[in-house]
């Protein structure tokens, strides 16, 4: 008779001893034939005692998940005013999940007038590189210990983001080979949170075509300004040729 309350049995492969019993077993539990070295190797007594503690150990699992799930219930409810901001954030690229935006909005708030420009508020998030300059001296300029809740959260963001094939990605990358990994997620995290200033200032979503162009400009006319006549005889005489009086005409 197969008792229910235990489905789950682990066998050793030792000779053919085990056949009949699998046989006997395979319809009713999920069983699993290892090898005697590691099974022999698990510390402890093989008897149902581990089971009790396993039992307290699954009932705590539940009664956690359990709050939890009331917790979410409770944060939802909070944040049913804030919905259209929430609507905006998850319209980023790597933020797809609702108490991501809602932990981001509980961190900046709804009001970017609290901050003069984007830089305060990166600033503010602990996402900018420090000046820290004596003597003639350019010491550490890692980012600052602001934000730590807002700054980890972006952080996770980044790295959602790199994962998917679009405009932060190649930028990710770009950074990534003259930098390094650890700048060019921080430079990543940093831009999305630009996104979300300018997201939640400007009451619009994200478009990925506003970036492309502010990320890619066209290329600056590299050649040099027209010179005029005066401009090109001092530069001669600078270089020691004696110019003539240019007033006296031939």
């Amino acid at each position: 008779m197969i008792f229910q309350s235990c489905i789950h049995v682990c066998m050793e492969s030792t000779g053919k001893y085990w056949h009949l019993v699998f046989n006997v077993l395979e319809h009713d539990c999920d069983v699993i034939i290892a090898n005697p070295k590691y099974v022999k190797g698990i510390r402890g007594k093989k008897t149902d005692k581990k089971a009790n503690k396993m039992r307290v150990c699954l009932d705590h699992v539940d009664s956690i998940e359990k709050h939890i799930a009331d917790i979410e219930s409770v944060v939802l409810n909070l944040a049913q005013p804030y919905l259209p901001q929430v609507e905006l954030i998850l319209s980023l690229p790597g933020i797809k999940d609702i108490f991501t935006a809602i932990a981001i909005i509980g961190e900046i708030g709804v009001d970017m007038s609290a901050f003069l420009f984007q830089k305060h508020i990166c600033s503010w998030a602990g996402l900018t590189p420090q000046n820290n300059e004596s003597a003639g001296k350019k010491k550490s300029v890692r980012v600052s210990r602001a934000g730590v809740y807002i700054k980890l959260l972006l952080v996770q963001c980044a790295n959602a983001v790199i994962r998917s094939k679009d405009c932060l990605y190649f930028r990710y990358h770009q950074i990534k080979k003259s930098r390094g990994h650890k700048k060019a997620i921080i430079a990543i995290a940093h831009k999305l949170l630009i996104c979300i200033y300018h997201m939640l200032d400007k009451n619009e979503p994200f478009d990925a075509e506003l970036y492309n162009i502010d990320s890619n400009p066209k290329p600056k006319n590299t050649y040099a300004p027209q010179i005029t006549e005066d401009m090109a005889i001092r530069y001669l005489e600078t270089l020691g040729y004696q110019i003539p009086d240019k007033h006296v005409k031939i």
